[in-house]
């Protein structure tokens, strides 16, 4: 099917209030799943520069348990998961800091960069960005967030570059820890004031029953997310995800979204037409009604 020139305009209008209501703004992007990579990895990319040319602050926080998961197979290492979140030892520890930081950070500051000197790779260890502490025993090294400090990000952000965020983390001792990407994508997001925090995942959304794609929830409020987690109607990865979008609403932030990431273009989606996609999360005091995306 050929694309007329007419269709072209009328997408563009459609994008024009989205453009200016959303330009100036900071949109946290969490990204991650099965879906990095490759072609993927060059669509994401451009569709971030393209946030950034219209005025929006976007800033990427990235996850890559595929790329850790494959790491610890090819070492012969059985990767063990509690409630979504990644068992990390010592070992399993050194390969996370290794893919999160010394890979995948690169490959998508790379990847943007092809667009022009924009992206800059930034550690939770830099400049003291996610302080965290190690309370789960089950978990090993896995941290739990204490503090954001947000400087490092506000000054990239001012200085009009891209922030590429790699969730490993530190205690007040200088001990490094893993933390779940979703999670600090959604307490940084409330730390920067976002307007929208945005999680690319590998399902279409949230759904009222799992198995069944058809019953997508299209938008649901905190508390409402709230229970269906503490029901068990939430599971597996989607747990975290669920944790940091109801975090980051609670937090300042307008709305967070659970998305396709495998969509092309999702980001530009979500948020330039009127439609949206996958599942939007907004504060109590909204009234369904009244979302959009």
């Amino acid at each position: 099917m050929s694309f007329k020139a007419e269709d072209t305009a009328a997408v563009l209008t459609q994008a024009l209030p989205y453009i200016q209501r959303f330009s100036g703004s900071t949109v946290v992007v969490k990204y991650g799943g099965s879906t990095m990579g490759g072609d993927h990895l060059a669509g994401f990319a451009a569709d971030i520069v393209l946030m950034q040319s219209v005025g929006i602050r976007p800033v990427v926080v990235h996850g890559g348990g595929p790329q850790i998961g494959e790491m610890m197979e090819r070492l012969g290492l059985q990767p063990r998961f509690v409630d979504g979140l990644r068992v990390t030892d010592a070992e399993t520890l050194d390969i996370a800091r290794m893919v999160l930081v010394g890979r995948v950070n690169r490959d998508i500051v790379s990847a943007v960069n092809v667009h022009g000197p924009l992206a800059v790779g930034v550690s939770g260890e830099d400049a003291g960005l996610i302080q965290a502490r190690a309370e789960n025993p089950d978990l090993g090294y896995v941290g739990t967030v204490d503090t954001v400090n947000t400087a490092i990000v506000d000054r990239l952000l001012d200085e009009r570059l891209i922030p590429v965020v790699s969730t490993i983390g530190a205690d007040p001792t200088g001990q490094a820890l893993n933390i779940n990407a979703d999670t600090v994508a959604g307490i940084l997001a409330g730390a920067l004031g976002a307007a929208k925090a945005v999680f690319l995942t590998d399902v279409e959304g949230l759904c009222a029953d799992p198995g069944d794609p058809s019953s997508l929830i299209s938008v649901i409020t905190a508390s409402d997310l709230d229970a269906m987690v503490a029901a068990g109607d939430v599971s597996g990865g989607m747990i975290p995800k669920a944790g940091a979008a109801i975090h980051a609403v609670r937090h300042g932030v307008a709305s967070a979204h659970m998305v396709n990431g495998a969509t092309p273009h999702v980001l530009l989606l979500e948020l330039f037409t009127d439609a949206g996609v996958g599942t939007m999360v907004c504060p109590d005091t909204r009234h369904e009604s009244e979302a959009s995306p």
